[in-house]
């Protein structure tokens, strides 16, 4: 199935046509307000995330080749897929730990059924795209899980240096990664952060990204939320929903 899946994305790859131009900021509102084209549980997430407003500082494009990284609920395919345009293509990528029938039947019946939206999976720790695929990559909250470990949830220890290895691959010279993620304290060892409360370091995440050879282009406060508690979990009612989030914007040199 997941040999299916990839030789999906490949020809849209092949197939599809070079990135136009960005997509005006009302393109991008637009696909957010047709709530009605959205899941009700991903509308209401708006308030916390600022989707338009994200989108349009990391630069998202008509045209462009997305990937989503661990997306199966569905958030932003709904709002990047209309935004893009019928020649651009999401492609979704969910891990398999994390990936079950009724998660795929949910994903098909919300934006799986946008035509240029596809979903694809691989082991958490072996994230398998297509190279020199895309020209935008989001992770929304979930970098800091590949210093995580769980062995109840069949999550090993994995290498983050191995594992942005593949993304690099994935994305095109001059391509974006974009990165939000949960604030920890300064100088916290990040496999303790995460595994106590699901916070890491955003330098952590600058250093790990520029070892792995982007090139950090800018960040924004935009998620910034100075009255968090960084000494709480992000699954405390008191912060859940409304915790501190740092959002970096990282580029593939083209040489």
């Amino acid at each position: 199935m997941r040999m299916t899946w990839q030789l999906l994305v490949a020809a849209a790859i092949v197939t599809g046509t070079p990135v136009g131009a960005a997509a005006a900021p009302a393109r991008v509102e637009q696909a957010v307000a047709a709530t009605g084209q959205r899941s009700a549980d991903n509308v209401a997430l708006d308030a916390s995330r600022k989707p338009a407003e994200l989108l349009q500082f990391f630069g998202l494009r008509r045209g462009s080749k997305v990937a989503d990284m661990f997306g199966a609920n569905g958030y932003w395919a709904e709002i990047i897929a209309p935004a893009i345009g019928s020649r651009g293509r999401v492609t979704v990528w969910q891990p398999t730990q994390f990936l079950d029938n009724e998660r795929r039947a949910r994903f098909a019946s919300g934006a799986g059924r946008n035509g240029n939206v596809v979903l694809i999976s691989s082991p958490f720790e072996a994230p398998d795209l297509p190279p020199a695929a895309f020209d935008f990559m989001l992770i929304n909250l979930d970098y800091h899980d590949v210093y995580w470990e769980n062995a109840e949830r069949g999550i090993p220890r994995m290498d983050p240096q191995a594992w942005l290895a593949r993304l690099h691959s994935a994305i095109k010279p001059g391509g974006v990664i974009g990165v939000v993620d949960h604030v920890a304290t300064t100088g916290s060892e990040p496999r303790e952060s995460v595994e106590k409360l699901h916070r890491i370091d955003p330098a952590i995440v600058r250093a790990d990204f520029e070892r792995a050879g982007f090139v950090l282009e800018g960040t924004s406060d935009l998620l910034a939320n100075p009255a968090d508690d960084h000494s709480k979990t992000v699954f405390d009612k008191a912060v859940r929903g409304k915790t501190d989030r740092f959002v970096m914007k990282f580029r593939k040199p083209k040489a």
